[in-house]
């Protein structure tokens, strides 16, 4: 039995993320609020939540960064607990301990771990200390980035160019160069520090070897309070643009079980080695040419591409995190946990496909592909607005396959049933990754956009399924009459999904 049960569970954000969280507070009979800003009032994710507080204003700082709010809100509904998904307060160590000083249990990782692993420099220097392998670089006097660019040139000298300049207080790509030359070293650090200081509020930065078409690979790792740790095998996210992942896949393409073997066994120990509790994420980079991997970071909370995981193990993180959070042991140990087949996810953006910049506006129709081993994790529906506020993410679409190839064929047809009106979104960019020979043959690094984006930028073949708007709105208006006809006690229901106090009225 839980020795801190849940009762009411608060979702500290937005989107499909939150929508991801309530379905399975649905399955675990555990009641839920959702916070919404201004710009979110008709979210789906506010309409399937039992109950829902607004939090303020549209800008994140004024409502989704407010610690404050959301935990006045957690009061004023009886949450007992909070999840804060991805971004936002998820890796913020201080939240976590507001909400342990409120009595709401947190469902996350300890503070000092997220401390431990939260500022890049200092979790490279713990993970040395573990014997962790690590990038070879260099974090400035004392590890806290370099007091001059006469500093800067000296360590990348000693590292080797080419080499990239990090952001010590956070990731996704922000904060990051790659410079080749020391003559352009100067401008990249500078550009590097204001970009770091806007996005996280401390200009440190630190460089790092960079390494020549690299793999991108995380590790998916799971702690308990008992001082049991695990690993669920890995993603592949090398399919990235701007350093922002865009394709993940699992299992690796270019990983033998030997290597595979020794990357879980090493994410442990980094896990372990912080007392670590919860999802985790252990990121990594692999050399191709010398088969060696090194620690970049670890990312202490559930990852966006959690769902290839699921697929491929058939196991639900989220419900792992809320048994782990209410005190319980792992589900699973090591030897419990298998993978079959391959998965793989594509993240759907409202964005210019050729450019890659957000592109705004409301849905004004919706075709979400279905059928066998398909799961779109989405938190937008006809009608649904993309906000200049927020990150342009319209779904997760995932596939699973007996194999890669089933898996690429699968997402290949997903995709071509896959049909969004009124704004522009990433689609056609998707559908040419999935048909491409360097893909297919799972020939691909950290450069694979970049080497091929005229192959990758023309647009794809509209899909057979859907020629045009109206077809796409009769289609989904459709669905929906069908939904509204259905017994609305039954779990599959759409009416099931809104939310329960606002249907009843």
């Amino acid at each position: 039995m839980p020795s801190r049960p849940i009762h009411k569970l608060l979702i500290a954000n937005r989107g499909e993320i939150a929508c991801r969280v309530i379905r399975a507070c649905r399955e675990l009979d555990i009641a839920t609020v959702a916070v919404f800003s201004e710009a979110d009032r008709e979210g789906l994710h506010v309409r399937m939540a039992d109950q829902a507080v607004a939090i303020g204003p549209p800008p994140a700082k004024d409502s989704y960064l407010r610690a404050d709010a959301i935990l006045d809100a957690a009061r004023a509904t009886g949450a007992d607990a909070i999840h804060p998904g991805y971004g936002f307060l998820s890796e913020n160590a201080a939240f976590a301990e507001a909400c342990a000083t409120a009595g709401v249990t947190f469902i996350g990782p300890p503070p000092s771990a997220i401390r431990s692993m939260g500022g890049k420099t200092s979790a490279r220097a713990l993970m040395q200390a573990a014997g962790v392998p690590v990038v070879p670089g260099d974090n400035g006097a004392g590890g806290n980035g370099f007091a001059s660019v006469e500093e800067a040139k000296a360590a990348a000298a000693r590292v080797g160019y080419p080499i990239m300049l990090k952001a010590a207080a956070g990731g996704g790509g922000r904060g990051m160069r790659l410079v080749d030359s020391e003559d352009k070293l100067e401008a990249a650090l500078a550009g590097a520090r204001r970009e770091s200081k806007a996005a996280f509020g401390d200009d440190t930065v630190y460089l790092e070897k960079a390494i020549v078409r690299a793999r991108h690979i995380e590790i998916q790792v799971f702690g308990d309070e008992h001082g049991n740790v695990v690993h669920l095998f890995e993603r592949d996210c090398s399919v990235q643009r701007r350093n922002q992942k865009v394709i993940e896949e699992s299992p690796s393409p270019a990983l033998d079980d030997e290597t595979r073997q020794k990357m879980g066994a090493v994410a442990v120990r980094a896990a372990k080695s912080v007392g670590y509790v919860g999802a985790g994420t252990i990121e990594m980079l692999y050399d191709q040419a010398s088969r060696n991997f090194y620690f970049l970071e670890m990312n202490t909370r559930l990852q966006v591409e959690h769902p290839v995981t699921e697929l491929v193990t058939g196991l639900d993180l989220v419900r792992w995190q809320i048994a782990v959070a209410q005190g319980q042991p792992l589900p699973l140990g090591q030897d419990g946990i298998t993978r079959r087949g391959a998965a793989i996810e594509c993240r759907v953006y409202a964005e210019d496909s050729v450019k890659f910049l957000p592109s705004p506006g409301t849905i004004t129709s919706l075709q979400v592909p279905s059928g066998p081993g398909v799961r779109d994790d989405s938190g937008v529906t006809a009608g649904s607005v993309i906000s200049v506020y927020y990150d342009p993410m319209i779904s997760k679409l995932c596939v699973y396959g007996a194999d890669r190839a089933a898996a690429i064929d699968r997402m290949r047809r997903a995709l071509d049933e896959y049909f969004v009106g009124g704004i522009k979104t990433n689609l056609a960019f998707h559908r040419q990754v999935m048909r491409h020979p360097a893909f297919v043959a799972g020939d691909y690094d950290t450069g694979f956009i970049e080497r091929h984006r005229a192959q990758l930028t023309p647009p794809a073949p509209s899909p057979v399924t859907v020629d045009n708007a109206a077809l796409a709105a009769a289609l989904f208006a459709g669905r929906r009459d069908a939904a509204a006809t259905a017994d609305s006690t039954a779990p599959s229901s759409e009416i099931s999904a809104w939310r329960r106090d606002a249907w009843d009225k």
